[in-house]
């Protein structure tokens, strides 16, 4: 433990690597005397001994952490525990008393406790994040090449704040509610961008133009330097040019003139000086002017008014015309200033002018904030503004800042208790209408929809608007249709999802009535046996119903009669029925003759049930059936077989009902004395049956009329439910009820019986009258407002209400309007303002104080300034305040311009004319004119037509247009307007959605100089049309369905089928085919489960033949022989077996035998009866149990005859041989069967029971059903058929405002949307959801400013000066390719002057033109494109930068030292993009090249290229290549050309070019030749053989560098591997085969290592 611990302590922490090792000597050893001493001393075994201070402590204080705040009360006043235990330092925990008491820490403190409503009072503040500083990387050597920047941490701080006070409180508080925001976050420090900058111009023209001057060349900064890069290089080179030698001596000496000084008003002796020469002229003026009348004082009355008034309107421009002087002197060519006769000049420049006194915007104080703009509480926008303004009190004139902001807002919350909540709006919805399926129906399907009552799966819609929600705002009473029929607001005031509009519904299918087949007749039998009256019965045959019908008029109204009648005669109501036969007992006792049976009766009604005997009292009691029992030698018959089914149901006049039944000879009579045998018509007999005529009764019943109100009734109870809905009272309907004669019709109601007539009246149910409910009506909607120019139309508002329940039942139609309109009250004043501009006033010159010394100076003429008053008007001319102008008028007219008062000298003209009127052809002028005025007249310089034209021309604008398709076709438009809709319900292609409709493109009118021009110039309404067709969308179309199969199975439960084929595919999105069977592509499939009854036909046999004995012996008429029978195949019908079918419906495994073997006994021997049918197996069937059957003696033996046998047969019950077990089988379910006139929707699928027999056979299910199998199944179930809905849409949006106001571009867009999508099989959602159509062509007007003149300095040579530049009105096609072209200003009156954004105009600026010599900075570069900050074309967020600079021109070289710094000016910009920049190369050309830097936008530039990379430019060899047959290679080594190898020296460098011996190889040309050229290729030497007799190769080991080329290192090392192989084979080879080793079993010691720590091991 210790050692390694005091190892690692020898090394001083973060030492760099291993110390020098010290020597060997005492200091080793004075740290383990120090150990000595210390272990020896007293207690150094147990705790450490008081107050030694470097004793080791073993035990320490732990502390758990704080524990929850508690307290009875919120605040400062809580308290907090935490654990506090003494530990061991390896861990574990020890008693209190090991650790030093005093160093105990506290386990409670007070603390803060935080409740939920701190929430308000307390929240994090968040600092802003501070400079991204660099994190100190484990390596500190940094990359050579920085790629993306150096990964950094920035800081912010986060402190918890009280918010009312703004106080900071403790983190626990706001931690309580939310975690403590980061601190800290990952950020970049980008790679260091040097300055990198445009390549330069082209040199300029020489500063001289004779002698020797200097010519310079500029570039402009790219991008500045960022994150720490170099600056820029210098932006000027300049060298010396030379021009011809000057003839004259260059002039040393230039005029400069200085700056304007500020405008000053004059002292006010010389304004007073002023004022009196002013009133001195008026009184002169007065003095020649007489008294005027009163009509002229009036006139001056009014005008004094109107100048008063304007002077008050002028408060807000307090114009004060003062002048400015500048400085004129003259300089040297070193800049040095000089006497002004230097500067020889005629005219010097002006040195005084009249000037306007600069006046700041000067603005009243604050008004009062205004209300809060929200007067209500909300929790989800709970801020209003509130509103500040100030007015203007002096306008600014002259100076270039503008006015301050004269309105401020600020968020506010409207405070105190009685603020009330705002409203809420909340989405309401009407009732769903009623459900409807035909929009659900393709257009195949839509045909039959017409004809029959559709139902199963539908859609219903509803409306939704809506409301104002909150309740407590609304005062009506709190009643659900009160609350129901708020008023409608506008749309947009609800927010959140719109409810649906529409969804799929349910009308239930009528199921029709089903009914079983008919019972057999009944006897006859009374009408009523509780009433026996008469003669007259009926015999009845039933029918009941199997499934219930639902729906039509209800009940059992739509059902067939269910009884049918014959009238009778000898009616009654009980009657014996005889069970079976006893046995023939022969009278008075004797063994044989004959006899009598008695017949076992039960007494039954008239439907055949048992019942009490003492019913059958009136009943005649069946007598006993004379019988004889054979003697001996008698002859034998069988029993009577039983009575055949009767021929016909009734009788009439050609037919009658018939039953036969038959009997056989069993055995023949002796000779002497038996009884003989009957002849054959007495072995058969035959009865009537079904005497009845055929004539059947039965009541016809009508359908149920309407519920009429019951009055009758009125205590029924006023709500109930029935059906689902909601009743209010008790109706009565009635029916007609018919007796009706089968095939005959109506007749008398005695001819059926009374008491089975159906009821005729039957109570019904009212449901409850449904009135129509309707919302009040909305707010009127406000007047529109708008002001637009030919907007005006009758202004109108309009409100509107909704319908939420529709009547039914009866209820109070809607009969109001739902929408209602009126013209607005008071029609809208669109108010418009205008400047009106007031005549210019006096002309100010400069006092003649200041102008007096000037040369040439007149004292009462010359320039100065004048100015006049403004004032606002309304359209009609009416007073308005000036802050409307400000708002509404446009710029303010100049107030005020520079102005002349003419000297005796000057010559005066009078203002231009309006240029005449052109109505000439093209290429005619039109003129304007001005005449000489006054004095000038005489003045012959005046008279100068070159000087002073009188005249103006100018050419007449040619009218030619041409117009031209501009744009892409619109999307194909369908005309506006519905088709009719189907029932009255909107379904999709309501909206016409296909057929013809036009497609527009637009059409641009030019005129002969390429300007676009209004299209209505071109006799055009702006577009082209075209015809076009909307392809209508086809849906799937199948065939109807086929007739469904026969049953799969004859007996039992099988499958029907029945099929759909495609008849037409779908095309132009109409609604899909149903998924087609796998199998079979083209074909729809519906299978549904079917029984076909077992007993449906059924084998019929008649009674054996005699036996027909096959030997005769004559004389006994006895012995062996076949006995026949007929076996037929019937339908089974309730009155048993009726109809002979082909043999192939019944079963043919069941079909008894025609023929047996029998023995017909002799006379005298004993005859037996039939055998009796074998008795039942019992279940389960096992070969232990057997079953039998028996015969019984009829005849006994004579004397001498053969006795008789025991007539018992057994067999064992063996499975499915003579013994079958029975189980219930379940089909599979059916497809979904929907009723036939529905969609979709609920259907039912069923599956069917069967009972199968063991032998998998199926058999009727009376089987299953006599063993009381269970029965679990589910034969019915629910299920669905998805709806097909097809896709909904909304109708187009109005077409939207032109995406552009003028140009060739712009777009009309209108859209629609998906208000019910398609569900299952319905028609697809087209892809076209928005439609555009070109707008008509509008040119664009605009001012555009023109070039900026050159630098004037008036009468001098520079100095400060101005620059002008003019301003035009262009048109363009509003695309960046065509370029402005200048149109008459007209044309852009309308336009607001706005040029850049910026509505101030400036044509004219100061400049400064530099004198000869001066060294200045040239104009400022055009802001550079915007640059991000990028890693790999990636932008890392430091937002965009753009750069403009200003380079350093010099003009003297002398001056040098007089230079400006040159300048750079940056600004942050946002629409940004990322460059790269790569180096660049030519191609070589010798041993050099050019290499440049380029942007990835191709621009050249200097920097931004990393050096580290930069190719070479020079390639040339150092030392040169001497060596004979020796070239520079690309490599920049010396290389030996074609034919020769490199020998080198030891350093490397090539000593001399050696020719390479030749090989000839032979090749397939030269056949005679056997060897080839070998030689070296020159890598720039074409490689063409001349001579064509070989091919040229080279075997060089050195490449151009004097290295061994790579291949030479693959051969040698091939050739070393094989020497290897070679030798290690031989080797092998030669080996002999060593003795086997004895094993050894010396173990080897262990290596063991000691290592004491030192360094050297």
């Amino acid at each position: 433990m210790g050692l390694p611990a005091r190892r690692s302590a020898s090394h001083s922490p973060g030492a760099p690597g291993p110390r020098p090792r010290p020597r060997r000597g005492v200091l080793q050893l004075l740290p383990l005397l120090l150990l000595l001493l210390l272990l020896l001393r007293p207690g150094a075994c147990g705790a450490a001994a008081p107050g030694a201070a470097e004793a080791p402590t073993l035990y320490l204080w732990k502390t758990g952490p704080w524990g929850r705040c508690m307290g009875d009360e919120c605040g400062p006043g809580g308290i907090q525990t935490r654990a506090v235990w003494c530990a061991h330092v390896e861990g574990w925990t020890t008693l209190h008393t090991n650790c030093k008491q005093a160093e105990r820490p506290s386990n409670q403190q007070n603390c803060f406790k935080v409740c939920d409503w701190h929430k308000e009072l307390y929240d994090w503040r968040l600092g802003p994040w501070n400079q991204c500083q660099p994190v100190i990387s484990k390596s500190l050597e940094k990359p050579p090449e920085c790629i993306k920047g150096e990964e950094g941490i920035q800081v912010r701080e986060i402190t918890c704040i009280q918010k009312e006070k703004d106080i900071p409180a403790e983190d626990i508080i706001c931690e309580y509610f939310e975690p403590k925001p980061l601190l800290e976050q990952a950020c970049l420090i980008p790679c260091q961008q040097d300055c990198i900058v445009s390549e330069f111009s082209a040199w300029s023209e020489c500063s001289k133009t004779c002698g020797s001057g200097l010519q310079h060349r500029t570039r402009h900064v790219v991008a500045p330097p960022q994150f720490g890069g170099s600056g820029c290089p210098n932006l000027t080179e300049f060298q010396v040019c030379q021009s011809s030698p000057c003839e004259d001596e260059e002039s040393m000496y230039s005029l400069h003139v200085g700056p304007w000084s500020s405008c000053s008003m004059p002292h006010s002796r010389q304004v007073r000086q002023a004022r009196r020469r002013g009133k001195n002229k008026e009184r002169e003026k007065d003095r020649g002017k007489g008294v005027k009348d009163p009509e002229a004082r009036e006139l001056i009355k009014k005008k004094r008014n109107r100048n008063r008034q304007n002077r008050q309107e002028n408060k807000y421009w307090d114009i004060q015309i003062g002048y400015q002087t500048r400085e004129v002197m003259c300089t040297n060519k070193t800049g040095k200033a000089a006497d002004l006769s230097f500067c020889r000049q005629e005219k010097l420049p002006m040195t005084f002018q009249s000037c306007v006194i600069t006046k700041e915007c000067q603005v009243s104080e604050w008004s009062e904030w205004s209300p809060c703009s929200k007067t209500c509480h909300d929790m989800t926008s709970p801020r209003g503004t509130r509103v500040r303004t100030r007015i203007i009190r002096q306008f600014p004139i002259g100076s270039e800042k503008e006015c301050p902001e004269l309105e401020e807002k600020e968020p506010c919350v409207s405070q105190g208790d009685a603020v009330a909540p705002c409203a809420t709006y909340g989405w309401r919805t009407t009732e769903w209408a009623e459900c409807r399926v035909d929009p659900l129906l393709s257009q195949q399907d839509k045909r039959r929809g017409n004809q029959t009552a559709l139902c199963g799966g539908g859609v219903q819609t509803r409306e939704v608007y809506c409301v104002q929600a909150n309740e407590n705002l609304l005062s009506h009473l709190n009643t659900h249709k009160d609350k129901e029929a708020s008023k409608p607001v506008d749309l947009k005031s609800c927010t959140g999802p719109v409810p649906n509009t529409t969804q799929l519904c349910h009308i239930p299918c009528p199921i029709e009535c089903e009914v079983s087949p008919w019972s057999a007749w009944g006897p006859c039998t009374y009408e009523n046996c509780n009433d026996q009256q008469g003669k007259k019965g009926f015999k009845l045959r039933k029918r009941r119903i199997t499934n219930e019908p639902t729906g039509g008029s209800g009940g059992t109204g739509n059902c067939p009669h269910l009884l049918e009648a014959i009238p009778c005669e000898e009616p009654s109501c009980y009657e014996w029925k005889a069970v079976r036969l006893g046995d023939c007992e022969p009278d008075n006792g004797k063994e044989c003759g004959p006899g009598s049976q008695v017949q076992e009766v039960v007494c039954i009604n008239s439907d055949g049930e048992e019942v009490d005997r003492q019913l059958c009292r009136d009943a005649i009691f069946p007598i006993p059936v004379a019988c004889y029992a054979p003697c001996p030698k008698d002859c034998v018959l069988s029993t009577w077989s039983a009575w055949s089914s009767c021929s016909h149901t009734c009788s009439g006049k050609t037919t009658e009902g018939k039953q036969i039944r038959a009997r056989s000879i069993l055995a023949y009579a002796g000779d002497e004395g038996g009884a003989h045998c009957p002849n054959s018509s007495a072995l058969q007999e035959v009865r009537s049956c079904n005497e009845h005529p055929c004539t059947v009764y039965h009541w016809q019943t009508g359908p149920w009329g309407q519920c009429i109100e019951d009055t009758s009734v009125s205590s029924f109870n006023t709500t109930t439910t029935w059906n689902g809905e909601a009743s209010c009272s008790v109706g009565m309907q009635t029916r007609k009820v018919i007796c009706v004669r089968v095939n005959v019709g109506q007749v008398g109601p005695k001819k059926c019986p009374e008491s089975l007539r159906p009821e005729t009246v039957r109570p019904c149910l009212l449901p409850c009258r449904k009135d129509c409910i309707v919302t009040p009506y909305s707010d009127w909607t406000s007047c529109p407002n708008s002001c637009k120019e030919g907007d005006s139309g009758v202004r109108k508002q309009s409100r509107h209400r909704v319908i939420i329940q529709q009547p039914a039942n009866g209820g109070r139609d809607c009969t109001d309007p739902l929408y209602e309109e009126k013209v607005c009250e008071a029609p809208q004043v669109c108010q418009s303002y205008r400047w009106k501009t007031h005549k210019w006033r006096r002309c100010q010159l400069v006092p003649w104080s200041v102008r007096q010394d000037s040369p040439g100076a007149q004292e009462g003429c010359g320039p100065g300034r004048q100015a006049r008053a403004i004032t606002c008007r309304k359209q009609d001319g009416g007073q308005a305040g000036i802050h409307e102008c400000l708002w509404y008028a446009g710029p303010v007219p100049a107030l005020t311009q520079a102005c002349q008062i003419p000297c005796q000298d000057d010559c005066q003209f009078t203002s231009w004319s309006k240029f005449s009127s052109c109505n000439g052809d093209c290429g005619a002028v039109r003129t304007r004119k001005r005449t000489i005025v006054g004095k000038s007249k005489k003045k012959e310089k005046c008279k100068n037509s070159h000087l002073y034209p009188l005249i103006e021309t100018q050419y007449c604008p040619c009218d030619k247009y041409n117009a031209q398709p501009v744009g892409n076709w619109s999307d194909c438009i369908l005309p506006e307007g519905k088709v009719e809709v189907l029932l009255g319900v909107k379904t999709q292609g309501d909206t016409k959605e296909c057929g013809q409709g036009y497609r527009y493109q637009a059409m641009a009118c030019y005129d002969q100089n390429g300007r676009l021009v209004e299209t209505s110039r071109c006799n055009s309404h702006g577009y082209i049309e075209e015809a076009c067709i909307i392809p209508c969308p086809s849906d799937c179309k199948l065939s109807e369905w086929s007739n469904w199969s026969r049953c799969s199975k004859s007996c039992g439960s099988g499958v029907k089928v029945r099929s759909k084929w495609l008849r037409e595919k779908p095309y132009n999105g109409g609604r899909p085919c149903p998924k087609l069977d796998h199998v079979n592509q083209a074909q729809v499939y519906e299978v549904v489960p079917c029984h076909s009854d077992c007993n449906q036909y059924i084998w019929v046999t008649e009674p054996w033949s005699i036996c027909k004995v096959t030997f005769v012996n004559m004389r006994d008429n006895c012995g062996e022989g076949v006995q026949t029978r007929k076996v037929r195949c019937m339908q089974n019908t309730a009155d048993g077996p009726s109809d002979h079918v082909e043999d192939y419906l019944c079963d043919p495994e069941e079909m008894p035998l025609g023929s047996r073997e029998c023995k017909l006994p002799c006379p005298e021997d004993c005859v037996i009866s039939e055998w009796s049918p074998w008795t039942r197996c019992t279940l389960p069937c096992s070969q232990s149990s057997f079953r039998q059957r028996s015969a019984d003696p009829i005849r006994q033996p004579a004397d001498e005859g053969r006795a008789c046998p025991n007539a018992v047969e057994k067999e064992p019950c063996n499975l499915n041989k003579n013994c079958f077990h029975y189980d219930y089988n379940v089909t599979d379910w059916s497809t979904c069967q929907l009723s036939e006139k529905a969609v979709c929707g609920n259907g039912i699928k069923t599956r069917m029971l069967d009972c199968v027999r063991s032998d998998g056979k199926s058999v009727d299910l009376k089987y299953c059903e006599e063993l009381g199998l269970e029965k679990t199944w589910q034969m019915n179930t629910s299920c669905m058929v998805e709806c097909p809905v097809n896709c909904q849409l909304s109708d187009w949006s109005p077409w939207s405002e032109c995406s552009q106001t003028c140009g060739l571009t712009g777009k009309m867009i209108r859209r629609r949307t998906v208000t019910q999508p398609f569900q299952g099989d319905g028609r697809p959602c087209p892809a076209l959801m928005e439609q555009s159509k070109p707008c008509p062509v509008k040119p664009c007007y605009q001012w555009q400013y023109g070039q900026w003149s050159l630098c004037q300095v008036q009468d001098a040579q520079c100095g400060e000066g101005t620059r002008t530049r003019n301003i035009s009105c262009v048109v363009s096609d509003g695309s960046t390719d065509d370029f402005n072209k200048v149109v008459d200003e007209e044309f852009c009156t309308d336009i607001e002057p706005i040029i850049d954004g910026n509505k101030k105009m400036v044509l004219e600026e100061a400049c400064t033109k530099p004198c000869p010599g001066d060294c200045y900075l040239n104009d400022w570069s055009s802001w550079s494109l915007c640059q991000l900050t990028c890693v790999n074309g990636e932008d890392l967020g430091f937002g965009g930068i753009q750069v403009r600079s200003r380079a350093v021109i010099i003009q003297e070289l002398e001056n040098q030292h007089l230079c400006p710094e040159q300048m750079l000016e940056t600004k942050s910009c946002n629409d940004g993009q990322c460059y790269e920049y790569k180096w660049m190369a030519s191609a070589w050309k010798g041993s050099s090249r050019t290499v440049w830097c380029q942007r990835s936008d191709g621009i050249n530039v200097t920097g931004g290229c990393l050096v580290v990379r930069q190719p070479d430019a020079d390639r040339s060899c150092n030392p040169p290549c001497s060596q004979p047959h020796s070239y520079c290679s690309e490599m920049r080594t010396c290389s030996c050309e074609e034919g020769y190898t490199e020998v080198m020296s030891s350093n490397g460098t090539l000593e001399q070019c050696t020719l390479i011996p030749v090989v000839v190889i032979p090749t397939v040309e030269d056949k005679r030749g056997d060897v080839k050229t070998s030689r070296a290729v020159h890598p720039t030497q074409s490689s063409s053989n001349p001579t064509g007799r070989g091919r040229t190769w080279f075997l060089q080991p050195f490449g151009p560098d004097g290295r061994l080329k790579t291949w030479v290192y693959g051969v040698a090392a091939g050739a070393f591997v094989l020497l290897i192989f070679i030798v290690s084979m031989i080797y092998l080879a030669c080996k002999k085969p060593k003795k086997p080793q004895r094993r050894q079993n010396n173990r080897l010691k262990p290596l063991t290592l000691a290592y004491d720590g030192d360094a050297d091991m």
